[in-house]
């Protein structure tokens, strides 16, 4: 067994402080990051071309969506935890979204539990949204509705949903993915939420 020294012990505490700051430091920074593009929303209320992911999974719920050139096909997509998982990829030309609600839970050092939510209590206008699913629940309208199947060697190409306008209400959307071309985001809320420790 070898002989116990003060210097190892205190080596090992110390490294473990200063990834736990780095840490801390990413985590603030980003949401510092965050508040920064609130504080851009609340001048002028519009973001072009904002893209979120790469964080794992997150969940997007709303009352009502209605857009417009609605099209629905299966893929695969990388997740937090996957390079290649199978999703559904929607795109919408053009949407309304009431009652939004976008949040994403995280888990910090020592096993702490926190939600970071994003809220709009106004109508949030999105211009070429692009959206990768893993899980959607809600009830759907759709008008002139197409389903075609294709032979082809793309499993991504060989079943298509299309409509000309859809409306979505109580959705539970859980996303990898998440690109629009054009939002404008007004009456926007970020905060942050203590999650109960299981």
């Amino acid at each position: 067994m070898e002989p116990y020294h003060e210097e190892d012990s205190e080596e090992k505490v110390v490294s473990g402080r200063i990834v736990k700051k780095h840490f801390i430091a990413a985590l603030v920074a980003g949401f510092l990051m965050l508040g920064g593009l609130a504080a851009a929303f609340g001048i002028s209320g519009v973001a072009f071309a904002m893209p979120i992911g790469g964080i794992g999974n997150f969940h997007v719920k709303f009352n009502k969506l209605v857009g417009t050139n609605f099209l629905f096909y299966p893929k695969l997509g990388e997740t937090g935890k996957q390079d290649k998982a199978p999703m559904v990829r929607n795109k919408i030309d053009e949407a309304t979204v009431y009652g939004l609600h976008i949040y994403k839970d995280i888990t910090l050092p020592g096993g702490k539990k926190v939600r970071l939510n994003i809220t709009a209590s106004q109508p949030v206008k999105i211009k070429g949204l692009i959206q990768d699913a893993r899980f959607v629940n809600g009830n759907f309208q759709f008008n002139k509705l197409a389903l075609s199947e294709h032979h082809t060697s793309d499993f991504s190409k060989e079943f298509t949903q299309s409509a000309s306008q859809i409306t979505i209400t109580n959705a539970d959307i859980v996303t990898d993915y998440l690109f629009q071309r054009m939002v404008t985001l007004n009456g926007t809320k970020i905060y942050i939420q203590n999650l109960p420790s299981k």
